[in-house]
């Protein structure tokens, strides 16, 4: 186990330790934004015929980029993509006006964000789903994983109580009746026979460091990032139909009626953008949710 698991402190029924990605300077402007991918000079939030979108690197970015060189100019539209690696700063961007939008969000991540932190932000419709799933460089199945395993889960709320519920579908632990969806955390668990141990981490660092755990949950875009193939890598996948995870463009509300805002939501759902995640992502790792 390496030094950065050092931190970590037992709670009743299961042990915990968090671990940031970027703690050492969270304080940097800018800190977590990969890029700007914009097809020309990096413009300003705000403008007329243009929208700046934060987005994660992948598949969001990807499906951006796609619009933004394919699309985006039939109607009049300019789409500037700014990368970003983490969780937080892509809504605290959108809040300040950095930008016009971000495409990163799942249905319940948005729901808990716009909750905890007062947002005013719109959610559009479902544009895709990256299924959650349990990867491991120690075992080739569930039952493969000895008791007392460090099994590491995303940080963030939602995704932690996400990938707990996922835990449970695969049968390593049983959670609380009565639970909202999404809304588990480590003290939900009510049995954990194989005593598994449960360290929470930034999203975006599970995939890098599983050989430091017995197993970990790693998103569906940060498990293609990682070269990872959900179909074929992943010792239990979550089930992608019925999912409610489904990931959404957001704006502010105040800008319901910014046709440029609708134009770029209207063509996210296009049969155009539907091909290109089906073609692309033939591993499953991305499926469209229209």
């Amino acid at each position: 186990m390496s030094d950065s698991t050092a931190r970590a402190r037992a709670l009743t029924g299961a042990a915990l330790s968090r671990r940031s990605l970027f703690a050492a300077g969270a304080s940097v402007a800018g800190l977590g934004v990969l890029a700007a991918c914009g097809a020309g000079v990096d413009t300003k939030a705000g403008e007329k015929g243009t929208v700046v979108v934060g987005a994660s690197p992948v598949p969001h970015a990807k499906i951006l980029e796609f619009v933004r060189d394919n699309l985006a100019e039939k109607e009049s539209l300019t789409v500037e993509v700014r990368e970003y690696t983490d969780y937080i700063l892509p809504n605290k961007d959108l809040a300040s006006k950095d930008l016009d939008a971000n495409f990163y969000m799942s249905i319940p991540y948005f729901d808990t964000e716009v909750k905890a932190n007062s947002y005013k932000f719109t959610a559009g419709k479902p544009v895709h789903v990256e299924p959650l799933g349990l990867y491991s460089e120690k075992a080739k199945s569930t039952d493969d994983i000895p008791e007392g395993s460090e099994i590491a889960i995303p940080n963030d709320p939602t995704n932690r109580g996400r990938a707990l519920s996922l835990l449970e579908s695969a049968g390593l632990i049983k959670l609380k009746s009565g639970l909202a969806p999404n809304s588990a955390t480590a003290e939900d668990v009510e049995e954990n026979s194989k005593k598994l141990k449960f360290t929470e981490l930034e999203a975006a660092m599970i995939a890098r460091t599983l050989k430091d755990f017995g197993a970990g949950v790693v998103n569906g875009n940060y498990a293609i990032e990682a070269k990872l193939n959900p179909s074929e890598d992943s010792i239990f996948l979550e089930p992608a139909k019925d999912n409610p995870n489904a990931n959404i463009l957001a704006w502010r509300t105040e800008d319901d009626s910014n046709e440029d805002i609708k134009k770029l939501e209207k063509l996210l759902h296009s049969p155009e953008v539907k091909k290109f995640i089906e073609e692309t992502y033939t591993d499953g790792s991305v499926l469209p949710a229209f």
